[in-house]
Formats: C-alpha cells, structure tokens, sequence
C-alpha cells in the first residue's frame, strides 16, 4: 500500500491525457517532480532540435538529409508543397488500390480474387508491417505472410504454407534502394516458385521503393501492377506510416486514418514544451536518469497483452539502430547505446523475472498495461476473477515484487488495441528517441555500423568465391594454408575455414580428412 508521501509523488509524476485515454507511471523510478524541473534546461535545448527537424532542418548531417517521419501524420508541416502533395497523394493511392483488391476488383491474370499477401523486405520494411500485422490484423483483410531474411529454410517454408495459394498471392517487394540482398533474395526465389509453378509474377507483385531505385526500373521494365514511393527523408526504422506499413496494414483491413490520428494526436502531446508535461520528453528523462546518460541500464519492454508481442522486437531497431552509435556530433567517441530486450507478460515474467528482481541490477523495466481486457465479456475462472483481472494480478504483482528489491520501472498505460493507440505508441517512442539522442548529442538518424555489416558481408562472399576459383584451377585437393597462399591473404584462414565447412554441407567436395581437424583437411571441388 503505498504510503501518504509515494502517493503525493504518484500524482505528482503521473502523465495522463484523457483524448487518448493514455497513462505514463514514473514513480516506480525513483524519479521526483524536482529531478524533472531540474531538468528542464536540458529539455528545452532538444525541443528546440526537434522543432527544427519538424520545419525541415538537416536533422541528419551525416547523409546530408532532412527527416521527414513527423510529416506522414500530419502533412502540414512538411516544409514544402511538394512534399505535401506526396505524402497526401500516396495515402490516397494506397487506400484506392488496397480497396480495389479487397473488393475483388483488381484479380490475379487468372482471374482469381486476391486472398493472401507475401510481404518481402527487411528491418523496417518488414518489421514495422508485422508488427501491424500482429497487434492489428483483421479477418476483413488478406492472409499476410513474410519473407524478412536470406535463409532458404525459412523462405521454403512460407513457400509451403502458401502452397496453392500462390494464384491468389499478392506480393509486395519493398526496399528503398532495390539493392538489399535480403530483399532481393526473396524476390528471386520467389519468382522462381511463380516461374515453376507457370504463373505471372510481374501482375501479381507491387513494389515500394525509392525512384530511379533498381527495383523501380525492374517494375516498371517488367509491368508490375503497382509501384509506390519510398523518401530520403524516411528512415527504414521510421517508415510504417509510409507506403511500407500503410499499404500492408490497408490490406490487412486496418484503419488508415485512426492509425495516423493516433500519431498524430500524440506529436501533439509530444509538442509540450514543458518537460512535466510532455510524455516523451519524460521518457527519454527516464532512460538518461536511470542510463546515467551512457546507456548503463538495459531497457526490458513487457507488454501484458498477446497482441503486442512484437513490440519489444520493433522498439528493439528503433531505439538501439537510433541511438546505438560511436561517436556524437561533434566528432568525439561516446559509444552510447540502450540495450533493448522483452517479450511479453505474464508468459515471460516466467522465463526473466527471476533475474530481474534477484540478479545483476543492470535494466530498468517498461510494463505496458492494456486497460480493456476484450471485446465480449469475460467470465470468471475461479468464481471471481476473470482472465484478465489475473493478467492485472500478474502485472501489478511484478511490478511489486521488483520495486521490493529497489528494482526500476516505469508503466505505460493505454486504453485498448486498436490502430489509434498503436499509432500513439509508435509516435510516443519516435519523439522519445528524438528527445535522448539531444540529451546525449548523438545522430539517431543514420547506422553506419549496419553499413559496415553490409559491406563486410559482401567481402565474405567475394573470398568464397574466390575459393571456388582457387579449387576449380588446382588438380588436387588443397590445404586451408595452402588456398591462403594462393589467395595471397594472411590471418583469414580461419574465415576460409568456415566457408569450406558451409560449402561442404551444401555442395559436393571432395574431402580429405575431416572439418574437425582444420589442420589435417584437405578440400577438392567436384565436377569442375
């Protein structure tokens, strides 16, 4: 039972806004309304940041690019009427032509009726939409499926759990610059299956990408029955109120308009320019309060709601691809970042909860409490309580327990599911992560460290295909030393190692001795 000086402070903290039906609980941080008004000065300076990325400032210096996420909600403030007029435009387009393939008016070559969607893309081109797809989906929508990696087991099962339905398939290629190879990979395979299986791929598949991208010149080349834009100024994390997630969640049967009326509602909110009464501002105070402004304490994301399960997953890249960076703008090393875990309650409070309140203190906690239970009644399962009253039980009981142990968290509350509350959620932790990385003097618009990935991955393939070149040209089988010295590489034997072992699983070597003896193996290529 709280005591009469938590429950001053209780209301003293507490955010709440009764258009939205929405409740953000700090006073399980240790957090005063005198540490907030502190605070302030630091407040003000990332307000004035963020108004300058709303009018169409250089938010992101580093790619020389304006960020533009804020204007889908509310085209208004974008800083032109060029690109007011697109972001209006595409809506428009996008809910004309998910209508028409709902109605049956847009058919497959066959003349088939469209009843399932195969989504291919990564990060935040896929993402995003499955998150949607988890929290929102309706049964007035198509049967939505993903291709979101490169790994062919993963593809043949969807491709499986299609199976004849890839008549009726509508496929939705996303990728801004048309060149990602996961992206790609899934749009090859994909063809092959439409290939094999003696059906059109070009009149069943819909591309949203950047203009002049790769995959908008094969679109085009090729007739695909739809292209959509992707902008500079949209980052792939901050993209689901673009074309890629507006046009998956228009097919899944979602509401468009109460989707970017949620969001737009909270930027409102958001746009408080006292720190008390601004809810992301008083987020990102949490994570830097609690973080030590470095990032010292984990961010675990438990949402007691099945729907949500995925949302743990999206503020995951939204937050650490964001915020997770090397150097600040000035130049100097910082190496910030908030690692971001979770899942869902009370199924999980099962699997970490025992850490969390008895282990190494190195997190601090987002519940995130749905007030409606459902959409019938709810009977009660012991003569009491009802499911959801448990789920409460579950929920509050946690929270109790780690507070007992000086164990951090904060509450989240919103009323219920619905696409106006996950649009606020969304554009709640936009801001949030807007207003830190100023605190922090950090660029949270661009991911050079994803970029070295890429860039490394790329440098993989080209040394397996060089060892492929080395096997076919030599009569023999090779040594692991000897391949690297035809390579004319050192320190990489380790890397030539590991590819062997991969090729050798897939494809027909011949093998002397065994992979594990590295030093012993003798490797050959087959059929040259």
């Amino acid at each position: 039972m709280a005591t009469p000086s938590s429950w001053l402070n209780y209301q003293k903290t507490l955010y709440s806004n009764d258009a939205l039906d929405f409740y953000l609980d700090i006073s399980q941080t240790g957090i005063t309304r005198e540490a907030i008004d502190t605070h302030q000065a630091l407040f003000n300076t990332a307000f004035e940041s963020m108004q300058g990325l709303e009018r169409g400032a250089i938010a992101n210096p580093d790619e020389d690019r304006q960020v533009g996420h804020y204007w889908l909600r509310n085209p208004e403030l974008a800083p032109s009427e060029t690109i007011q007029n697109q972001i209006t435009e595409t809506k428009e387009a996008i809910v004309a032509f998910a209508d028409q393939i709902l109605a049956g008016e847009i058919k497959t070559p066959s003349g088939n009726v469209f009843t399932h969607c195969l989504l291919i893309g990564i990060g935040g081109s896929a993402l995003g939409p499955q998150f949607l797809h988890e929290a929102l989906a309706t049964d007035q929508g198509l049967m939505i499926h993903f291709l979101d990696n490169t790994d062919p087991d993963g593809m043949d099962r969807v491709f499986n759990n299609l199976d004849d339905h890839l008549k009726q398939t509508l496929v939705l290629v996303i990728s801004k610059s048309g060149g990602t190879a996961e992206t790609r990979n899934g749009m090859l395979e994909t063809q092959n299956i439409f290939k094999n299986d003696g059906l059109d791929f070009a009149r069943q598949a819909v591309a949203i990408t950047g203009e002049g991208s790769q995959l908008h010149q094969t679109a085009l080349s090729e007739n695909w029955l739809h292209i959509f834009p992707m902008w500079d100024w949209v980052g792939g994390r901050t993209s689901v109120m673009s074309a890629v997630g507006l046009l998956p969640a228009a097919l899944m049967g979602v509401d468009l308009d109460a989707f970017l009326m949620g969001a737009s509602r909270m930027d409102q909110l958001t746009r408080s320019t006292e720190l008390a009464d601004n809810p992301a501002g008083l987020l990102a105070l949490v994570w830097y309060i609690l973080g030590n402004g470095k990032g010292n304490k984990d961010m675990v994301i438990l949402p007691y709601k099945d729907s949500l399960l995925l949302f743990s997953r999206y503020l995951q890249q939204l937050i650490m691809e964001s915020l997770g960076k090397a150097h600040d703008l000035a130049g100097n090393l910082v190496e910030q970042g908030i690692a971001v875990y979770g899942n869902k309650g009370s199924t999980d409070q099962h699997a970490y909860v025992q850490q969390l309140r008895d282990g190494l203190d190195n997190f601090f906690i987002t519940f995130i409490e749905v007030l409606k239970e459902r959409d019938i009644k709810s009977i009660t399962v012991d003569g009491t309580n009802t499911s959801g009253e448990y789920l409460l039980g579950f929920f509050m009981g946690t929270q109790t327990a780690l507070s007992q142990n000086d164990r951090k968290s904060l509450v989240i509350s919103v009323k219920d599911i619905s696409p106006t509350s996950i649009g606020a959620l969304i554009a709640l932790y936009e801001r949030a992560v807007g207003f830190y990385a100023s605190f922090i003097n950090i660029n949270a618009y661009h991911q050079p460290g994803v970029e070295a990935g890429k860039k490394a991955a790329g440098n993989i393939l080209t040394l397996k295909n060089q060892i492929v070149d080395v096997l076919k040209n030599s009569p023999a089988p090779l040594t692991i030393e000897q391949i690297a010295s035809r390579l004319e590489i050192d320190d990489n034997e380790s890397n030539i190692y590991i590819i062997l072992r991969h090729l050798a699983a897939n494809r027909s070597l011949e093998i002397e001795g065994s992979f594990h003896e590295p030093g012993k193996l003798k490797v050959g290529l087959t059929g040259k």
